[in-house]
């Protein structure tokens, strides 16, 4: 059972789906990979996690252009087009009969000839699996929230590893998160090497702060030791669309345990509460600006699946 904001109700359903893999739909049981594979071998990928509402794929678009990047980044060759990557998408949940699930789509620079790290002995053309599971949040993690603790992992210099690049190599993100489940709680909030707030281990982060006008404000970091979150940059625009004062800054530990709220984004659960951080209490469930940006959230989230064409 996952944990934090991926906790779900287990759903019988998932063990026989078919998995999606390089467009030939197999059975989870009989799904496999080399173990030549470069995202087995060396997490040489890149990868997305996608929401499906109502049988269309929620703001595809922007995740497409976050894995068309960041294989362009690496120099990877994604092997398709987007049209036909989204094609083997919606084929995999039309296949598993799924109006509502979340996906895991995987590309990594394929076979290797050889156990080594050089791309030159890669002799096939990119794997691109798609997992879709029947898997919702729980709707106990939305109203009551997460704890999180800070950890002794950083968020390191981009000329190190990019945090940037939604790789396959996630090792720092599981040290953090076996840290701070080790302390009791759900997730690890992490720190930039400068010692500010950075991000998550699996999520971005957020606080709600009063100005010297007693006007609520939403932080979050400066985005420089984090990934490029969809949710999160979504979150950002409906701040910005509803007169909500939102500011991507540096901001320390003393900042956060002084918050009137906090919460944390993601594809999977949306906008999820914070209650305590570092056995901080900051509110008993959600507060009313985490519950008003559920609320819009949702109903953007809504909004780009109903006005979305599907192949």
């Amino acid at each position: 059972m996952a944990q934090g904001t991926h906790d779900f109700v287990a759903d019988p359903r998932n063990a026989d789906i078919l998995i999606n893999i390089n467009g030939a739909l197999i059975p989870r049981a009989q799904a496999t990979v080399s173990v030549f594979d470069s995202g087995f071998m060396l997490g040489d990928g890149v990868w997305e996690g996608l929401r499906v509402h109502a049988g269309r794929i929620a703001f595809l678009d922007q995740h497409l252009d976050r894995l068309w990047e960041g294989a362009k980044a690496i120099a990877m060759n994604v092997g398709v087009t987007r049209e036909e990557l989204e094609q083997r998408l919606y084929a995999t949940i039309d296949a598993n009969n799924m109006t509502s699930c979340h996906i895991r789509l995987m590309v990594t620079r394929g076979i290797r000839s050889t156990p080594y790290q050089d791309p030159r002995v890669v002799v096939s053309p990119a794997t691109i699996v798609i997992i879709a599971e029947h898997k919702d949040p729980l709707p106990a993690t939305l109203e009551r929230g997460i704890r999180l603790f800070t950890v002794h992992v950083r968020r390191g210099y981009p000329d190190v590893q990019d945090q940037k690049l939604n790789s396959h190599s996630k090792l720092n993100c599981i040290t953090a998160c076996i840290q701070a489940t080790e302390a009791g709680a759900d997730e690890a909030l992490m720190l930039d090497p400068h010692g500010f707030v950075a991000t998550c281990n699996s999520t971005h982060f957020f606080i709600v702060k009063r100005n010297r006008r007693g006007q609520q404000e939403v932080w979050t970091s400066t985005g420089d030791y984090c990934l490029g979150g969809i949710t999160r940059g979504n979150v950002i625009r409906l701040c910005e669309d509803n007169n909500i004062p939102v500011f991507e800054k540096n901001f320390s530990l003393t900042d956060v345990y002084g918050a009137d709220e906090a919460f944390v984004t993601g594809t999977f659960a949306g906008v999820v509460p914070v209650t305590s951080i570092d056995g901080r209490q900051l509110t008993e469930g959600r507060g009313p600006m985490v519950e008003r940006l559920q609320t819009l959230y949702k109903a953007y989230a809504t909004a780009d699946t109903e006005g979305r064409l599907r192949p």
